[in-house]
């Protein structure tokens, strides 16, 4: 169950990021323009976004969160964060809610970084059939979740 301290920390980092990576080139970009009506949207926004990241629908929380990192981290190769992303509020919250978005497997040492444990932690729970190994290589992003569904659920 998500604590208040959980919706604050991912609500303070979606304001970070959206006013890092679209209001600040903005306000570069358009000296003149006035953002302080889309930075008051942006906090109330936040809000919302971390409430739906958090809350029961698990539909809506996955079209949230693709939406977001559609938004934030745009690109034309497919997303693929550093290790450390996924200690970010944003990244723990797509870890559990959308998995690695657009990957059906990865390595150990991202999932390890997903899971918030060792890569050896990692070997241990794929040896101890707790996690899916892909055919591939890797882990499964699906067993990925399932095993952060259960850490939420307990």
């Amino acid at each position: 169950m998500p604590t208040l301290s959980d919706h604050v920390d991912l609500r303070n980092d979606l304001i970070r990021l959206v006013t890092s990576r679209l209001l600040d080139p903005l306000e570069i970009l358009l000296p003149q323009a006035d953002l302080a009506g889309l930075r008051t949207s942006v906090r109330a926004d936040a809000d919302m976004w971390a409430a739906q990241l958090l809350g029961p629908d698990d539909a809506v929380a996955r079209r949230v969160a693709i939406r977001l990192l559609t938004v934030l981290h745009p690109g034309d190769a497919p997303f693929d964060p550093p290790e450390g992303w996924w200690a970010t509020p944003l990244g723990r919250v797509t870890a559990r809610r959308a998995g690695h978005p657009g990957k059906d497997h990865v390595s150990l040492g991202v999932a390890g970084a997903m899971l918030g444990i060792t890569r050896q932690g990692v070997h241990d729970l794929v040896n101890r059939h707790k996690l899916l190994r892909h055919p591939d290589g890797g882990v499964t992003v699906d067993s990925i979740r399932a095993r952060l569904g259960l850490r939420r659920d307990a």
